[in-house]
Formats: C-alpha cells, sequence, structure tokens
C-alpha cells in the first residue's frame, strides 16, 4: 500500500492533469462548459484529497456511479472554473506537510 505522501503526491499529479486540461480547452468553443467544469471540479477535489490523504484521513476514492448519470448543465464560467482549479492547488500547496513537489509542466502527445 502506497505511504500518506505517496498517495498525496499521485493525487496531487492527477488534479494538475485535470487543471491542465482546463487551460487547454478554456478557450476552445467547440468543447462544452460541462467538460471544461468536469476537469475544474475534478481538480478541486483531487487537490482537497491529496491534503486529506497527507493527514491520514479516510475518504471515499471514487463516486463513479453519481459522475456518470444524467448530465446536468452547470452555470459555472469557464474562467471562474479555471480560477477555482487554480485556487484549489494553490491551497493544497500551502498546506503540504513535508515535500511540496512541483506542478508537472504541460505534456503533448498523451
Amino acid at each position: 500500500m502506497a505511504s500518506r505522501r505517496d498517495l498525496a503526491a499521485e493525487l496531487l499529479a492527477k488534479a494538475a492533469d485535470d487543471e491542465a486540461v482546463v487551460r487547454a480547452l478554456i478557450d476552445d468553443e467547440s468543447v462544452t462548459e460541462s467538460i471544461v467544469g468536469f476537469h475544474a471540479q475534478q481538480a478541486v477535489e483531487k487537490s482537497l484529497k491529496a491534503v486529506l490523504a497527507s493527514r491520514g484521513c479516510e475518504f471515499a476514492p471514487y463516486g463513479v456511479r453519481f459522475r456518470y448519470g444524467s448530465a446536468v448543465a452547470g452555470d459555472v464560467a469557464r474562467a471562474e472554473a479555471a480560477r477555482w482549479a487554480d485556487a484549489a492547488l494553490t491551497w493544497r500547496a500551502a498546506r503540504s506537510v513535508k515535500a511540496n513537489p512541483p506542478r508537472p509542466p504541460l505534456r503533448r502527445g498523451r
């Protein structure tokens, strides 16, 4: 089983990936608001879980059953969703236990 620090780092890397998607798609009008919002929400959720994991708190690891039900349109603008994702990652970094791993760079061709 992964250590608390390893799990927190893994969650943070996944949050950074979601934030990178938000940044890449924020101005792409061919992508729906719900997709941009979903990835922003994922960045926030994974950042929060990284903090919980670093402190040894238990949390539900997946909510797939709730995520893939009926689609509901949101009222959150893309720029606001992007600010939330960035704020969550910044908040998590400020509360790091000891290690504060750098955010992974944007990668192409994955």
